[in-house]
């Protein structure tokens, strides 16, 4: 061999390398692993899922609660056009929780 198929065979050598580094990062092993066992990868996705809902849920819940404390300090304000309406507002609400 001469000295240019040497460097031709070390720079194939170094992306081969490369190349398996980086299928590595993307974890491709597993992606396959998973679409061979369908089974799993349905799993994997309910339970993604149930986790995605029940965060969702409980944002929710914050979120609404904190708009109510909000509306019920602007009621205190006693602002004259939008008092009368946000107490209307959370008299509603309220009368909901209740049930």
């Amino acid at each position: 061999m001469n000295e240019t198929e040497k460097r031709l065979w070390e720079s194939l050598r170094e992306r081969v390398n490369e190349l398996a580094m980086n299928m590595e990062k993307m974890k491709l092993a597993e992606y396959v692993d998973l679409l061979e066992h369908p089974w799993r990868l349905l799993y994997v996705n309910f339970i993604s899922g149930l986790a995605r809902g029940f965060g969702m849920a409980i944002g929710f819940a914050i979120l609404g609660a904190v708009i109510l404390l909000v509306l019920q300090r602007l009621v205190t304000l006693n602002l004259p056009l939008i008092g009368g309406f946000i107490a209307e507002i959370v008299a509603i609400v309220q009368t909901q929780l209740a049930r």
